[in-house]
């Protein structure tokens, strides 16, 4: 069975595991850990334990249970309680980790009781702050911050140094396929970057590097990036040719789309620059690869997951 390594976090990771848990691939799982707001920040602060945000999120993406169990798992008490904004499935983890005392011994716990198939790892078991830099120079620490901040940010790094854990180095080189998953460049794809020692191992690495690219803009992130941009970016980190194929959306948006997004989130949709792709010596796959979904804008799971699968075949 083919290995394939995904690195990312929040909404993009997950959409993308609900896809690919369909085909018949080992997956593995790379997840941030800095996330600071809402349920997972309070818990941080409260337990001094890394974000339980997006690996709980991964795992029930990944998850093979009924949909009362998933709607229990996503449940948030109401305002007004202690237990404001958490949900019963970020409890579930940060109690686990109270009983274990990490990542490494809970998340298997979790992962059997929701019967997941493939493997979740976080970046790392520290309890991390994402700084970002701004054009002058200036830190904005923590994630949520970050995305919150009007600044444009150049350059993100961790408040402490991290080390590369045995089990992501195993993932990696024994790896048919590397994946960057969609969502925040900054916040949720690079600091998997940031990881001392990560990108020597990447680039070691015998697995073709694909990256599923962002539907929209994210404001003072990448604006106005098209598809190449955003490579250009994750390749200021793993160096020149370091990514081999992108998967990009070439099918246009609904007028309402883009101007719903436009208006609420300042987000446009990413432009797919084929003729700077091919001078880059990237790939290209394209298709629609967007779906609404409960009302937002997602990549389509299936498709995407597909898209990545046959990739894989094809590069037997």
């Amino acid at each position: 069975m083919k290995k394939v390594v995904i690195f990312g976090g929040g909404t993009g990771l997950s959409q993308l595991l609900k896809g690919l848990k369909e085909f018949p691939i080992d997956v593995t799982a790379v997840v941030t850990v800095a996330d600071n707001g809402r349920s997972t920040g309070k818990l941080r602060n409260e337990f001094n334990i890394p974000a339980v945000g997006d690996i709980t999120k991964v795992l029930l993406s990944m998850s093979n249970v009924d949909d009362d169990i998933k709607e229990l798992m996503n449940y948030r008490f109401e305002k007004g309680t202690e237990l404001e904004t958490h949900s019963i499935k970020n409890l579930i983890m940060t109690s686990l980790l109270e009983m274990k005392g990490d990542f490494k011994h809970s998340i298997p716990t979790m992962a059997k009781m929701l019967n997941i198939k493939g493997n979740v790892l976080p970046i790392t078991e520290e309890n991390v702050d994402l700084v970002g830099i701004t054009k002058k120079g200036e830190e904005i620490v923590g994630e949520e911050e970050l995305t919150k901040d009007p600044r444009k940010i150049v350059k993100v790094k961790y408040n402490k140094k991290i080390s590369l854990s045995q089990d992501i180095k195993k993932a990696i080189n024994n790896a048919d396929l590397i994946v960057f998953s969609s969502g925040s460049l900054l916040t949720s794809v690079i600091p998997n970057l940031l990881v001392d020692g990560i990108v020597n191992e990447i680039n070691n690495s015998k697995a073709k590097k694909i990256y599923v690219c962002n539907l929209v803009t994210q404001p003072g992130e990448t604006d106005n990036f098209k598809v190449s941009d955003h490579i250009k970016y994750l390749e200021k980190y793993l160096g020149k040719n370091g990514i081999d194929a992108v998967i990009a959306n070439s099918v246009k948006m609904s007028n309402y789309i883009v101007k719903k997004y436009a208006s609420l989130e300042q987000k446009d949709p990413v432009k797919l620059d084929e003729s700077t792709l091919k001078k880059m010596n990237v790939d290209v796959i394209k298709d629609k690869i967007w779906k609404i979904e409960d009302g937002y804008l997602r990549h389509d799971a299936l498709k995407t997951a597909y898209l990545i699968f046959s990739y894989i075949m094809d590069n037997e």
